[in-house]
């Protein structure tokens, strides 16, 4: 009975410590401004990448290495210009602009993190000799239909806001993030049992494991923040 009382105090306790963050102007300015930095931070070493990459290979163009990488500069560094300014954006009108600004990077995010699915799947299929011609084909069609859903709810809430959309909006941002995730799973746990194949004092593998278990481990952990935020966002539209 002491043990259920002194949960119940320690839950209550951690719900009004939650509000008075949530509630906090001066809590929320730092907590965006800590985003911002993490964001820029990874803009930055995303254009150093590409940077690095077209000094090296300047010769082949826009290769999907390169574009993964500018994407991965452009998604973040919007990121961190939208929570430098959110006090800002919040206080644009119609409602709609908001939900576009802030629903755009995430739009960005999925096809950049998507892309770099494929590249690991066009490597892996390519090393087992497998036809990759319905790659990037698939690759276009799912991008299509999740920018066709994404529309058709902006359209909606310009038409008439209704907060059961904005909750459906970041409940479908989650299950295209989980999506995105299931393809890192598959294909990067793929590729990287491939590459164990290699001798230990291979310097091929040395040289290609790194970088891979490297963007594979970056990514994911951002794709699980990102589901975690959107489920409790919906949380708390739904019980509060």
């Amino acid at each position: 009975m002491a043990s259920s009382a002194v949960t119940a105090y320690e839950m209550t306790a951690a719900s009004n410590w939650w509000d008075e963050v949530n509630k906090s102007a001066v809590w929320q300015d730092r907590i965006f401004h800590v985003l911002a930095a993490l964001y820029g931070v990874v803009a930055v070493v995303a254009l150093v990448q590409l940077v690095r990459i077209q000094l090296r290979v300047p010769e082949f163009g826009w290769t999907t290495q390169k574009v993964f990488h500018f994407l991965n500069f452009l998604v973040n560094g919007v990121r961190c210009v939208v929570f430098v300014f959110r006090r800002d954006i919040q206080k644009l009108s119609p409602e709609i602009v908001q939900h576009i600004l802030l629903d755009l990077p995430s739009l960005a995010f999925f096809t950049t993190y998507a892309l770099l699915v494929l590249f690991w799947a066009e490597i892996y299929y390519q090393a087992r000799a497998v036809s990759t011609d319905g790659l990037r084909p698939s690759f276009f069609t799912i991008n299509a239909v999740v920018y066709a859903v994404q529309i058709a709810m902006w359209l909606i809430l310009w038409w008439k806001p209704i907060p059961v959309v904005v909750i459906l909006s970041k409940m479908f941002f989650a299950g295209v993030s989980l999506f995105a995730a299931l393809g890192f799973l598959l294909y990067g746990g793929r590729l990287f049992l491939m590459l164990q194949r290699f001798p230990v004092e291979s310097k091929g593998r040395r040289m290609v494991q790194c970088p891979e278990t490297y963007l594979q481990l970056r990514p994911q952990f951002a794709v699980d923040a990102r589901i975690l935020t959107r489920a409790s966002l919906y949380l708390r539209h739904l019980y509060w």
